[in-house]
């Protein structure tokens, strides 16, 4: 019984944990899929051509964000952990930038099965529009440049400590940078 009471914290806890992960990628996706939506409401409203998609940008940040969380599961862009941060961050963000392309092509194979026309039939619609995927391509590996930045941040710092970095007055946190020596200069000359 004993065990038992120490083991339903942990899965709680973790159940916790990634629900909130899960909703702050969410929100940070959102956000950008959102700002690029309202962009082109703003752009087509010029031509007189209503664009209310802010629906589209929620759903595709609900999935987006999933389809991140499987594979950080799975491990993939792991490799290159210990490198510099920049080089993470933007092997992370092409890794998952093609991840996400992965499920794009798996969805419109699922469409085509689903309307009855077969795999090829999905498949000719992305050929059809090889423009529009190259946009959301670009899309959503510049957002997720930032993305992994504090993810890869986090990581490396911990992520109460960019919490308190980002949140905190700037009066506490001299106390806390009086520890590191900010105006030495880093080793190899920068």
């Amino acid at each position: 019984m004993n065990e038992q009471a120490v083991e339903k914290p942990g899965w709680k806890s973790r159940i916790t944990r990634e629900l909130a992960e899960y909703l702050i990628n969410v929100a940070y996706l959102f956000l950008f899929f959102g700002v690029f939506t309202m962009y082109r409401r703003l752009v087509l409203a010029q031509y007189k051509i209503s664009y209310l998609h802010y629906g589209y940008a929620f759903f595709k940040a609900l999935v987006l964000a999933k389809i991140v969380m499987i594979g950080d599961y799975l491990g993939l862009a792991r490799r290159l952990q210990e490198k510099p941060l920049i080089v993470s961050t933007l092997f992370k963000a092409v890794v998952f930038a093609v991840w996400v392309v992965f499920f794009n092509v798996f969805e419109r194979i699922a469409e085509g099965l689903l309307e009855g026309k077969g795999p090829a039939e999905g498949l000719r619609g992305i050929g059809q529009h090889l423009d529009i995927l190259f946009a959301g391509v670009l899309v959503v590996f510049f957002s997720f440049i930032p993305f992994f930045a504090f993810k890869e941040l986090g990581r490396v710092l911990g992520t109460r400590k960019i919490a308190w970095l980002f949140f905190k007055d700037r009066s506490a946190l001299k106390s806390e940078l009086s520890l590191y020596e900010k105006d030495k200069p880093m080793e190899g000359g920068m």
